[in-house]
């Protein structure tokens, strides 16, 4: 325990004394992305490696909560923290509703469901403007309000500054709920069910309940997320925000970095991440496109060479000089 807490201390200070040498605003809105999709990343470990359920389908649950807080805000004048609440809770309750008839789906028939959940929603969202007197903006998108004499509780800044430290808050958040949920009766019931399904209904486990919990939690923090974005970004684009981009980047980027495990996600999207941006900066005169191979390129690699995730071979060393100094300090 003490050996794992130690990397984890020093990422959050330096990670919280960065914006005091990082003040170029390009280099601050990098981490910002940085530390958005590696908290949506870890949204989805919850139900996609926790759980085993590979959903294809996550980027619904971002847009129901960016469209919640933003219609709210926009149209109602209601805060967007109170916003991100209700829409947390309301993709969590779908996330609930849709895992009831798709939790006995295993494998490619989940992942085709939830794609077909998002691709049903986004279809919504680009051909619908008005539900009643409500305006959802239909192709167009949809705009957030921004107020010049803006409070904290208008979650809308001025500087990137207080964004940086929103977003460090909500991954250290889901970073927490990930451990709590390792360590926790769920936890293992999740576990079992990954392993095998049929030999965990033996245990007596109810692993349609299992399941149902572990859907209505990540839908209810990517949802937070959402609002997020919204705030951030203050336009949504529903191709973008609801189409299959958004989902299968948090997918990637979990693989990546390791499914199944509390920082694994979080760390190959930091990494990931990082690389998109250097190679989409770096290789601007080559043709259009050429920094999406090198990225694909990078993550088969790290699929072929790396099935377990990139933190595990860092993890599997770490714990290895963890061993070798403490044996030096029982031998002294």
């Amino acid at each position: 325990m003490k050996r794992n807490i130690v990397p984890l201390i020093v990422f959050l200070i330096l990670a919280a004394v960065l914006p005091l040498f990082v003040t170029n605003t390009y280099y601050l809105n990098t981490l910002i992305l940085i530390l958005l999709y590696s908290y949506l990343a870890s949204c989805w470990n919850i139900v996609g490696g926790f759980a085993g359920q590979l959903s294809f389908g996550h980027s619904a649950f971002l847009a129901i909560g960016a469209y919640t807080s933003t219609i709210l805000f926009s149209q109602f004048g209601i805060s967007p923290w109170i916003g991100m609440i209700l829409g947390g809770v309301i993709a969590g309750f779908i996330a609930v509703l849709i895992g009831i008839p798709t939790s006995r789906l295993r494998g490619a028939y989940y992942a085709i469901a939830t794609i077909a959940f998002s691709s049903g929603l986004m279809i919504i969202l680009l051909t619908v403007k008005n539900i009643g007197p409500i305006n959802i903006g239909g192709a167009e998108g949809l705009n957030v309000t921004f107020l010049r004499e803006a409070t904290f509780l208008d979650f809308q800044f001025m500087s990137k500054v207080p964004y940086y430290y929103i977003i460090l808050g909500f991954s250290i958040l889901i970073l927490f709920i990930s451990w709590l949920i390792d360590r926790s009766k769920l936890g293992f019931y999740l576990t079992a069910l990954r392993e095998d399904e049929e030999a965990a209904k033996a245990l007596g486990i109810n692993v349609a309940k299992t399941k149902l919990m572990a859907a209505g939690i990540s839908g209810f923090f990517t949802a937070i997320g959402g609002t997020f974005y919204a705030q951030y970004f203050r336009y949504l684009e529903p191709h973008f925000l609801a189409g299959p981009d958004f989902s299968n980047q948090m997918v990637f980027l979990a693989i990546v970095g390791g499914i199944a495990t509390v920082y694994g996600p979080f760390v190959g999207g930091i990494i990931l991440t990082t690389i998109a941006e250097v190679t989409r900066v770096t290789f601007t005169d080559l043709p259009s496109g050429t920094h999406l191979v090198i990225y694909g390129a990078i993550v088969l690699f790290v699929i072929l060479f790396f099935p377990k995730g990139i933190t595990a071979p860092i993890q599997e060393k770490y714990h290895q000089i963890c061993s070798k100094l403490f044996d030096k300090k029982l031998k002294v």
